[in-house]
């Protein structure tokens, strides 16, 4: 979403221009407030989905009963199963998923790769796909094509078909929408690659492991901890997928 302004060019001269919209979004299960993200509106229920799911609240979408993105302006309320467990006491630590931060409230990597195993020996993607995959991101990004001002996250099939694409001001946002809107429809991700649009970090890493994603690929660098994670959660790891070229930081393509 976005919507029109009026800026000032370098020459003192007004022009219409375009802006993302960035509101905060409650996530409130069972009546408890547990996090605020920064967000583009637009597919609420898998931005909360997602979060849900990272966060390692659920594990399917069976532990969910229901979604009200309707009742309350910037409010995704959440109703969990009745066989659902959560505990309500950790996670109203302080959680604030802000547009440049994932997980902001967790104090080291190792809290985070405690909660997930490492995914089993799986299929090797064709470097020829993967090359292929940013101009079909480029394609779906309808939005930053108008504002400069939105991350892209994609979930693409072995084949290179795209499954499901977002765009948010925020790249865990972005991350989050397709693995929630993955979780709703039932997909088994064990033969998908996520590609996101800037930088890697161990937080879109762990991400892609809670959505048993094999493979993680962007279009900019990687950091170290993300490196580390995908070793460690025997994920393959691509980076700056600019073709004709890209670097494989971990784990390995078909050949």
């Amino acid at each position: 979403m976005d919507k029109h302004v009026m800026a000032t060019d370098a020459e003192g001269a007004e022009v219409p221009d375009q802006v993302v919209i960035e509101e905060p979004l409650q996530i409130v299960i069972d009546g408890h407030p547990v996090a605020v993200t920064m967000r583009t509106p637009g597919h609420d229920a898998d931005l909360a989905l997602g979060f849900l799911l990272t966060e390692g609240v659920i594990r399917s979408r069976e532990d969910v009963r229901k979604i009200d993105t309707d009742s309350r302006d910037n409010h995704a309320l959440v109703f969990l199963a009745d066989s659902a467990e959560v505990d309500l006491q950790k996670l109203t630590r302080h959680v604030f998923s802000a547009s440049s931060c994932g997980v902001c409230g967790k104090a080291t990597i190792e809290a985070v790769t405690t909660q997930r195993p490492p995914l089993p020996e799986s299929m090797l993607f064709s470097p020829e796909v993967l090359l292929a995959a940013p101009e079909k991101l480029r394609e779906a990004q309808s939005v930053f094509a108008r504002t400069g001002g939105l991350h892209a996250a994609g979930i693409f099939a072995a084949d290179g078909n795209p499954q499901v694409i977002r765009e948010d001001i925020g790249r865990h946002n972005a991350v989050d929408k397709v693995l929630g809107h993955a979780v709703e429809a039932g997909w088994n991700l064990s033969q998908s690659f996520l590609l996101v649009s800037g930088r890697v970090s161990f937080e879109i890493m762990q991400k892609a492991l809670a959505g048993g994603i094999p493979l993680v690929a962007a279009l900019s660098a990687p950091s170290s901890l993300a490196v580390d994670f995908a070793e460690r959660s025997n994920q393959a790891l691509v980076a700056f997928l600019r073709p004709p070229k890209f670097r494989v930081f971990a784990g390995k393509l078909a050949r």
